[in-house]
């Protein structure tokens, strides 16, 4: 799943710890304990499969929410290193830390989550980049050079979610 199968070190938190250290744990470990009670059966009326699968889905939203916040800080990271508008900029910024700090709000709740963030920044920086060269596009600022530079630019983890911004395009 997001990290949540590795084997951890150490004693096993209890539930309600665990519920509060990492969510995705939690969801993902609640989810199997409903489906083990759905294979053993129960007098309880409930539908224990898809109770299961709506636990396991809050898990993952955490890990949509996380992919979500990363796409849009590489998206407006790179429009803050390839445009050369200056009225913009400022918006561009904003986005990007209110990006940062959801981000490390999903990875307080959800520490497992860091396992899988260099996956997620390899996957979002061409989905980001094409999302950027649209929005240069419709500002009239992409060129097929621009073009290959944006689809040849990475960042790394620590870029996207520390304190890290592009220098202001020269030109």
């Amino acid at each position: 799943m997001l990290g949540a199968e590795e084997p951890r070190d150490g004693p096993m938190p209890d539930i309600k710890t665990l519920y509060d250290e990492d969510f995705v744990v939690w969801s993902h470990e609640q989810a199997e304990g409903l489906r083990s009670v759905a294979r053993e059966g129960s007098n309880q009326r409930l539908d224990w499969k898809n109770l299961a699968e709506e636990v396991e889905s809050l898990g993952i939203s955490e890990k949509r929410e996380l992919r979500s916040q990363i796409q849009r800080i590489i998206r407006h990271l790179l429009k803050l290193e390839f445009s050369p508008a200056t009225l913009s900029r400022e918006g561009w910024i904003d986005s990007v830390d209110d990006g940062r700090t959801r981000a490390e709000l999903t990875l307080e709740s959800s520490p497992s989550l860091k396992g899988v963030v260099d996956e997620i920044v390899a996957k979002e920086m061409r989905r980001a980049a094409r999302k950027a060269m649209r929005d240069l596009r419709e500002r009239g600022e992409l060129n097929a050079a621009l073009t290959t530079h944006i689809q040849a630019t990475t960042y790394i983890p620590d870029q996207i979610l520390g304190d890290w911004f592009p220098p202001e395009p020269q030109g």
